[in-house]
C-alpha cells in the first residue's frame, strides 16, 4: 500500500534550520529526519512542493547545507529535548570535546517510540547544555549507542568537531570497544573469532540475525573464567564492528547465548541473572585532536558482580 499523500491545507508549516550534523545530505534525509516523518512522506512533501529553500522548491536528491533555512511540513509532536538533571550516570572522562560516561543498565540512549523523556540524551542536556546541536535531534552527542540493559563505557560528543572527527574513528575501527559477557556453555578453546554477517531477522522485527545477505561483521572473543557446575562461561568480547545486536547474535550463532538475554536466548537462566549479562568494560581511542591514547574502564556494574560473586562462592 502507498503512503498518504499529504496535501498542504493538512500540514503545519515551520522553518527549519539544518543542524550540522545534516551538512550535505540528501534533502529527502533532511526532511524525514526534521519533520520526523518516513522517508517516502518525506519525499511526498518534496514532490508536491511543500518544501522550499530561499522560497524555491526543492528537489529530493538536492544537497543542503548547514545552516540552510527550510520551509517545510512538521509535525506537530514538540520536538525539543527536555534537560532532565534526574537521569543520573557516572562521568568515567570529558574534556572541552567529548566525554566518556558509564550508562546504567535499563536507560535508553534517545527518544523512541514510546520513550520521549528520561533518556540518556536528556540526562546529557542537562548535563552538557552546549551538546544540543551537536549531531542530529534527538540524538545530540551520540556517537554509537548501547542496547538499554547494556551498561558501561560509551562514548559521547560535546561539540560538532569531535562529533565528525570521532565518527569516522568509529567507521574506520580505530575506537576498541570491550564487552564482558556471561555466557552458555563452555568453550573448547580459549580465544576465537565470529565472522558472521548481520542483516534483521525477517520472521521478527525486532530482531537481528546471521544472514547470507547481512552486513560484515566480526567479533573476536576470550574465554576469561568457566563454572561446568552451572554450564557457564565469562567471556571477554572485541568488537571490530558495531552492528545492531552484535554480541548478542554471534553468540547466540555459536550455541553460546548472552545469560539473561530474553530475545535470542531460550531455556531457563541457570544463574539468576537479574538481566542481560552484557558490560561494556573499557574504550580505547587515540583522542582526536590531543593525540592521546586513551584506554577508559567502566566497573562492572553491581548487579552483575553479585552473579559473579554467587558463582564464586
Amino acid at each position: 500500500m502507498d503512503a498518504e499523500q499529504p496535501q498542504s491545507g493538512d500540514a503545519e508549516f515551520r522553518s527549519v534550520i539544518v543542524p550540522p550534523g545534516l551538512d550535505r545530505q540528501r534533502a529527502d534525509r533532511v526532511i524525514a529526519v526534521l519533520a520526523k516523518v518516513p522517508r517516502s512522506i518525506a519525499r511526498a512533501f518534496v514532490d508536491d512542493g511543500l518544501v522550499t529553500l530561499g522560497g524555491k522548491p526543492v528537489q529530493p536528491a538536492d544537497r543542503v547545507s548547514a545552516g540552510d533555512e527550510l520551509r517545510m511540513p512538521i509535525n506537530a509532536a514538540d520536538d525539543t529535548v527536555v534537560p532532565d538533571s534526574t537521569v543520573e550516570f557516572e562521568v568515567l572522562y570529558d574534556d572541552a570535546d567529548l566525554a566518556v560516561i558509564n550508562k546504567p543498565p535499563g536507560l535508553v540512549v534517545h527518544r523512541g517510540a514510546g520513550n520521549r523523556a528520561g533518556t540518556l540524551v536528556n540526562g546529557l542536556v542537562a548535563r552538557y547544555p552546549a551538546i544540543v546541536g551537536v549531531g542530529e535531534n534527538p540524538r545530540w552527542g551520540i556517537v554509537h549507542r548501547l542496547d538499554r540493559d547494556t551498561s558501561g563505557a560509551m562514548m559521547v560528543a560535546l561539540t560538532n568537531r569531535a562529533h565528525a572527527a570521532l565518527s569516522k574513528q568509529i567507521k574506520t575501527r580505530e575506537v576498541h570497544r570491550h564487552y564482558t559477557t556471561l555466557v552458555g556453555g563452555l568453550f573448547p578453546i580459549e580465544r576465537g573469532t565470529i565472522d558472521a554477517p548481520i542483516g534483521r531477522d525477517p520472521g521478527a522485527a525486532t530482531k537481528m540475525a546471521v544472514l547470507v545477505d547481512g552486513k560484515f561483521a566480526r567479533t573476536h572473543y576470550r574465554r576469561v573464567a568457566e563454572w561446568p557446575s552451572s554450564n557457564v562461561s565469562l567471556v571477554e568480547v572485541q568488537l571490530e564492528t558495531g552492528r545492531t545486536h552484535q554480541i548478542r547474535v554471534h553468540m547466540a550463532a555459536i550455541d553460546h547465548a548472552v545469560v539473561g538475554d530474553s530475545l535470542y536466548r531460550s531455556g531457563p537462566d541457570p544463574v539468576g541473572c537479574p538481566r542481560m549479562f552484557l558490560h561494556a568494560h573499557r574504550l580505547e581511542f587515540v583522542h582526536p585532536f590531543t593525540g592521546e591514547a586513551l584506554a577508559i574502564d567502566a566497573p562492572l556494574a553491581p548487579d552483575l558482580q553479585a552473579v559473579l560473586n554467587q558463582l564464586t562462592d
